[in-house]
């Protein structure tokens, strides 16, 4: 599932991203996937399409997307793997790239 997930991100026109292995670092996921989009209307998009993915087309989740797109980080629980989509400014203030470090990187697309 992570690597479709990447996939249609990337389809979709997402930016730097990050598909991080945290198996036996992390009891909330086995996989991250973090990427970034130029505005709240693409991370709203970017979230659809991952939500549509795990087939959650109508579920309550996707109401808030709009909010959180608005705030500049939305984040989906896909249960093994957990998608942030964040606006470059959101990544760079949290970043979770770097506290999760010491997880395995598997895929990294620019």
């Amino acid at each position: 599932m992570a690597h479709t997930v990447v996939d249609a991100l990337e389809e979709k026109m997402g930016e730097s991203i990050l598909l991080l292995e945290l198996k036996g670092i992390s009891i909330v996921a086995d996989y991250y996937v973090i990427a970034t989009g130029r505005s709240d209307r693409q991370l709203k998009a970017l979230a659809r399409v991952v939500a549509e993915l795990a087939g959650q087309k109508r579920s309550a989740k996707l109401r808030d997307l709009g909010a959180q797109a608005a705030s500049g980080w939305v984040l989906l629980d896909l249960g093994d793997v957990i998608v942030h989509l964040f606006m470059r400014g959101q990544r760079d203030h949290y970043g979770l790239e770097k506290l999760w470090s010491h997880g395995k990187v598997l895929l990294r697309v620019q």
